[in-house]
């Protein structure tokens, strides 16, 4: 492979990722789109049931090119996305306001990711090693620490796999794109970065005297 070769930006997998508007922003590399994927907790699933479209959020994560989510074995939404139905699965983080010196140019500074493809239903052990994936990629450790789950609740629980083979990024972090003319105003331009800012601890008012606080509780810290 030359230089070039690996200088060569990375195109969409298929047709049907490929950004139309606003393709600038497009990013289709692995990298990029696993980033964001790992940097949020929440996702939003679209799927349809019988010609009536859902959008459900829900808790995912990702292990290799596979992103997954779970839920109750009750869940009608599981139990019809098991069954290989089409979903679109979507990730987004705000960064920030972008303001114009014109209203039409506002503008938001943006990560996210859209992916599509057919959920597959995990089977016993591998919805148990998933989920233990999932416990320790919220807190390192917390699986170790915490009860281990029973039977029943085992029972009661189903994890959804999607192959991450149809995905692209989209990814908005600039000042405001003027006209020409409006540069010369006396109107301010710029943009304010947002972040999600954690709170300390909150002990369980129900925690008997003497139970310290585990070390993966001291250390948390949320990235995105």
């Amino acid at each position: 492979m030359t230089t070039a070769d690996t200088n060569k930006p990375a195109e969409p997998p298929t047709e049907r990722t490929r950004l139309k508007r606003y393709h600038w922003l497009a990013k289709y590399d692995q990298e990029t789109i696993n980033a964001i994927i790992d940097a949020g907790i929440v996702c939003q699933i679209g799927y349809v049931i019988d010609s009536q479209p859902y959008v459900t959020p829900t808790n995912h994560w990702r292990i290799d090119d596979y992103v997954y989510w779970h839920g109750s074995s009750a869940s009608r939404m599981l139990k019809e996305q098991q069954r290989g139905i089409p979903v679109c699965f979507t990730v987004t983080h705000l960064d920030g306001i972008v303001f114009s010196r014109a209203a039409f140019n506002h503008n938001i500074n943006f990560r996210s990711v859209m992916a599509f493809g057919h959920g597959e239903l995990c089977d016993e052990e591998l919805k148990r090693e998933a989920l233990q994936v999932f416990v320790d990629r919220l807190a390192p450790g917390l699986w170790d620490y915490a009860r281990k789950p029973t039977d029943q609740e085992w029972k009661a629980s189903k994890v959804i796999r999607m192959k991450l083979d149809e995905v692209s990024a989209k990814v908005s972090d600039g000042l405001p794109d003027e006209e020409p003319e409006d540069l010369a105003s006396n109107l301010w331009a710029g943009s304010i970065g947002l972040q999600l800012v954690q709170a300390p601890p909150v002990p369980d008012p129900k925690l008997r005297p003497g139970i310290d606080m585990p070390d993966f509780v001291k250390n948390f810290k949320y990235s995105r």
